[in-house]
């Protein structure tokens, strides 16, 4: 039996067609650590013929040997005497029964401790298994190693698969089959601090309020996602300590390289590449407003939702936390949890809610943020979620609101949103404009909708 195994019925369709087929098939699968890679393996192969090899740190030799015995063991045969890799598949190759599975789950440590690895997986797909019945899957959690050591056109198995997952965290939607007895409104609190990982998901309890596990998964340090961001950061990166420097600094509202780079102490050129690997991992994103392709505008924000809530709220306090004092941080979450609730609402409305809710009706969407002069003085303005077709010249404009809005107070905030719409610039002629609000509860959103407005809460997500 397999614990909250949730929404991967595509990727499981995937290679169970592949299987099914006659011949070779060579499956990469990679994504981020957590996301659910093993769970998805050991549904595909459960009932079929499939040895399972998870690769460990301690170098090649001792890999071999350890594959060796699995191998013996699944055979039923003594463990073979050669340390070749290539005599070992060939003796796999001749032994196992057709429509065999092999999987290599954390390829990526075999390739961290000897970057030959590749060049034998090479020799293994070329000339021993290709005209076999077997499906080869290699699967790994440090998605740069993947990349390179995998997938990139200078690896020696650039070209070979055929077929790859990368797979991706659950969307909001699917936090419902984690906890079915929490309302929508929780499940979004619980979705903005956890996001869609379902390790994380799965550490909560169903039926505690979102801040009742926080305390008891993340701010105990007995919790299982108590120092979860530092095992990440060291099991990726080589400088952890540095990205965590960026990260902090970036949470705490540096969104440009100039300021990033003062707040770590850094010379301004020396984070680009620093900050590629953080998006490339999805811990950080790069923005620029919806209407501008580049833009000197472009920031950068904390995109997993996971290590916003740390950075935002723990990593500031982590000495109270390490004594067991959580009055600092339960205090600051009592005055701002709700504010970063907001925040994640924008990213789910965004994101998700929106192409459920105007299905079809809008080819990009994002944030937009620019400024205008009243009385001299340089005036900032954003707006939530900007909607554009560019083929009908159509522009919706959205506002965000995680809070309960009577129909005035509604109509105040579309107001204002259309004063803001008049400065962006987009096919500024002839373009049709919407406007529109999206809130925990709007009472009357009827009769703004009479008014031409697009106006929904949590209830239409629902339906």
């Amino acid at each position: 039996m397999f614990l909250n195994f949730v929404n991967r019925d595509a990727e499981l369709d995937h290679l169970n067609k592949a299987h099914a087929e006659n011949g070779f098939h060579f499956i990469v699968i990679y994504g981020r650590r957590r996301v659910g890679k093993t769970e998805l393996i050991k549904h595909f192969i459960e009932g079929k013929n499939a040895i399972y090899f998870l690769c460990d740190k301690s170098g090649t030799a001792n890999n071999i040997a350890r594959f060796k015995k699995k191998m013996s063991e699944y055979l039923d045969e003594p463990i073979i005497e050669t340390n070749d890799p290539e005599e070992i598949f060939s003796y796999f190759a001749r032994k196992a029964g057709p429509k065999t599975i092999l999987v290599f789950d954390e390829f990526t440590y075999l390739i961290e401790k000897d970057d030959s690895i590749p060049s034998v997986f090479q020799v293994v797909v070329d000339e021993v298994l290709k005209d076999t019945d077997t499906t080869l899957v290699l699967c790994g959690s440090s998605i740069s190693m993947m990349i390179e050591g995998v997938l990139a056109h200078k690896s020696p198995l650039y070209g070979r698969k055929t077929g790859h997952i990368y797979l991706l965290p659950m969307q909001f939607t699917h936090v419902k089959k984690f906890f079915p007895s929490n309302p929508i409104e929780e499940n979004v609190r619980v979705y903005s601090v956890l996001g869609g990982i379902p390790f994380y998901l799965a550490k909560f309890s169903d039926g505690l309020s979102a801040l009742e596990n926080v305390k008891a998964q993340i701010l105990d340090k007995n919790g299982a996602l108590y120092e979860e961001t530092d095992f990440l950061l060291r099991e990726e990166l080589r400088e952890p300590d540095v990205y965590k420097t960026m990260i902090h600094a970036v949470a705490s509202g540096a969104t440009r390289v100039t300021d990033i780079a003062g707040k770590c102490r850094m010379d301004p050129h020396d984070l680009d590449r620093y900050l590629k690997v953080l998006i490339r991992l999805g811990i950080v994103k790069k923005e620029c407003p919806v209407t501008e392709k580049k833009s000197k505008k472009t920031i950068y924000v904390i995109d997993d939702n996971f290590f916003a809530f740390w950075f935002r709220f723990c990593e500031p306090r982590k000495a109270d936390l390490e004594i067991g004092d959580t009055t600092a941080i339960e205090n600051a979450l009592q005055k701002d949890f709700n504010a970063f609730v907001g925040k994640a609402f924008e990213k789910i409305v965004r994101e998700e809610m929106l192409r459920k809710l105007c299905p079809g009706m809008f080819a990009e969407t994002g944030r937009w943020w620019g400024h205008n002069r009243e009385g001299g003085q340089r005036k900032e303005m954003e707006i939530d979620i900007v909607g554009l077709n560019k083929e009908k010249s159509e522009a919706a404009f959205f506002e965000c609101k995680w809070k309960e809005l009577e129909r005035g107070e509604a109509r105040k905030v579309l107001t204002a949103l259309k004063q803001k719409a008049a400065y962006v610039e987009w096919q500024n002629h002839g373009r049709r404009e919407t406007y529109g609000i999206i809130a925990k509860k709007i009472s009357g959103k009827e009769e703004l909708r009479k008014e031409g407005f697009l106006a929904f809460d949590l209830e239409d997500f629902q339906l």
